[in-house]
Order: structure tokens, then sequence, then C-alpha cells
């Protein structure tokens, strides 16, 4: 049943338009704001997204825009779907129409190149908005518009977001989970893309089901002894949008991720991968920041080492691989919860 009320996605790519479809369903309006004037004009006159979600039909509710001035107004909720690459731009350009009691939504898996900061640390700098969130989870495109059973969390420092968001998002195929650590959220989100890229490599190199469990299995301590460092709860990550997405990311040609792995394995360059994806995969640029991160911080994250050989120095997979399974062992658990 709709709400009367007004909300706003900023990006019209697979998962704005997905996440414009969801709030349809609880929204009399939903702005949808992009730049391409020719699929604004095909979802205004026959409610389909050509470029991102071709086939599918969209609900009337949708009006899309290629004004932020008009996708904002009258608007309380927003959520951001913008590439972490042009992330701060398109922030700065919202942060002209929107007031400070604005609820403001990340949707984005990324880090600022250069700057390192999370898409809500840009969003706090770019907007006068405190009420600022992150929605994250296992939550593929595709198989959300056919109407399959999905899960995401919403984090942010106020229950208020959480529980707005809670209420636009929810339906009979989604359940949306809250959480207060903003950064552990935003981290899983972001880290578990260069897993997904090694994942690909791993099922085109033909090193077996084995092979991947032990890289998702380790994932999951490097991604959690990185998180900590940044005081992230380490328990985050065994929720929904820590080992959750992760396992989804690292086992489905759903991932972009996964399928610029794969692509790699089988002899392409990188800009050959990213090229016959077709849209962005934000791993390809986490992985670079996280390992010169890691680097700088002195945080022992092997495979992304290994991930970053592989697709920015072009090593060998078998070499790599061979690296990797030579390192010293350690303790198969690093943290034990609720321990003094």
């Amino acid at each position: 049943m709709a709400t009367n009320k007004i909300v706003t996605v900023i990006g019209g790519g697979s998962f704005g338009t997905t996440i414009a479809y969801l709030l349809a369903a609880n929204h009399e309006t939903v702005k949808l704001w992009l730049r391409d004037e020719a699929v604004v004009n095909s979802i205004n006159t026959r409610h389909e997204n050509t470029k991102y979600a071709p086939g599918i039909t969209l609900p009337a509710a949708i009006k899309a825009t290629t004004s932020l001035e008009e996708a904002i107004a009258g608007s309380s909720l927003i959520f951001m779907s913008i590439p972490s690459k042009a992330f701060r731009g398109v922030a700065k350009e919202v942060g002209k129409y929107v007031s400070g009691d604005q609820i403001l939504i990340t949707t984005t898996k990324g880090f600022e190149q250069n700057t390192f900061k999370s898409m809500t640390e840009v969003l706090a700098e770019e907007t006068p908005c405190l009420k600022i969130g992150a929605l994250s989870g296992p939550n593929f495109a595709a198989e959300i518009l056919m109407g399959k059973p999905v899960g995401s969390v919403i984090a942010s420092r106020f229950n208020e977001v959480i529980e707005k968001v809670q209420k636009a998002l929810s339906g009979k195929t989604i359940r949306i989970y809250g959480n207060e650590d903003v950064c552990g959220i935003e981290l899983a989100g972001a880290l578990k893309n260069i897993y997904a890229i090694c994942s690909g490599i791993i099922q085109a190199g033909g090193y077996g089901e084995n092979a991947k469990s032990l890289m998702i299995a380790r994932a999951l301590s490097e991604m959690s002894r990185f998180a900590y460092h940044f005081m992230a709860n380490p328990s985050t990550f065994l929720g929904l949008a820590g080992v959750g997405d992760l396992i989804a990311t690292c086992n489905s040609e759903l991932s972009r991720n996964f399928r610029i792995g794969q692509k790699i394995a089988e002899g392409a360059t990188l800009e050959e991968a990213i090229k016959s994806i077709g849209q962005v995969a934000e791993g390809v640029y986490t992985l670079k920041s996280v390992k010169e991160k890691a680097e700088q911080l002195g945080i022992d994250m092997p495979i992304t080492s290994a991930t970053y050989k592989i697709v920015y120095e072009q090593k060998t997979v078998p070499m790599v691989m061979e690296e990797l399974m030579a390192i010293r062992q350690k303790k198969d658990i690093e943290f034990k919860f609720g321990a003094d």
C-alpha cells in the first residue's frame, strides 16, 4: 500500500533502478534521476529501463528525470546509487538541493580513490544532511527484479534512519535488517568485491571447489582483520552484509566482479575484461585502494596482494597460487568474540 510520500533514487543503473522498483510498492511517487535522456524517456513512456533492466516492466510510480533539483524536491528519503568514481561529484550537486533534515542512503559498495573515504563520509562532507545510512547485502539486481527473496542491511547511527528505510523497502520478497556499525557494513560491502574477483580467477583457472572454499574462509578472516584496524565490529562480518554477501558474490556469474576474475584468468587484460562486462565493477578500484592502504598500515592481506599481482601486475595465476600456498600457516580463528 502506498504511503503517499515521495522518495528519490539518484542513479539509474541496474541497482538504482532496482531500488526504485522496490520503493514503488510502498510509495505513490518514486523519482529516479539519471543523466541519459533517452533512458529517461523510455522509463516515462514505456516503463522500461532499456539500458540496465531491459524486459522488466517498471511501475508507473517511477518518474525519471535528468534534473537533480526536480528529483530531490519534496523528498524526505534519498537513495544514492552512484559508482564510487563519480560519487563525490554527484554528492556535491545533491548538496545544493537538500536540507539538513533529509535522509541520505548510499547503496554504493566501494571507497573513494586517493582519499580512501567511504561513501557515507563523502555524503557528510558534501551535503548538510546528518541522517545518513548505508544499504548493503547480497543483492543481485536481476534476481530482485524477478521477485526472488532477498535480504539487505541498513546501517546508521540513527534509529530513525533504520526504521524509515525498513518501512520504505520492506515487502513480500525483501527483508531489511538494521545495524549501527556503519563502518563495518561499508567495509564489508566494498571488501567482498576483491574476493569475488579472486573467486572468478579460481573458478576459471580450474582450481576446484575446495580451493574456492579455502579462499572464501580466509577472505573472511582477512576482511575482519582489516576492519578491526578501523574499529569496525568484527561480528558485522558474520552477518548478511559480511559473510552473506561474500558467499553470494564469490559463487555467482551475476557478480560483475566474479566475471572480471574469470575473464582475466582466461587471458584477458584488465581493460578487455572491463569492456566485456560493460558495467562498473567496483572491485577493480577497491582492490587497488585496499592493497595500498593495507601496505601503508602494515595489515597482512595475502589474498588481496595475490589478486593484485594477477590483475594489475599481469603475474600468472599458477605462479601466484603457488606463492599463496607457500605462505606461513596461521591459526584458523583469529578473533575470540566476548573475550577480555
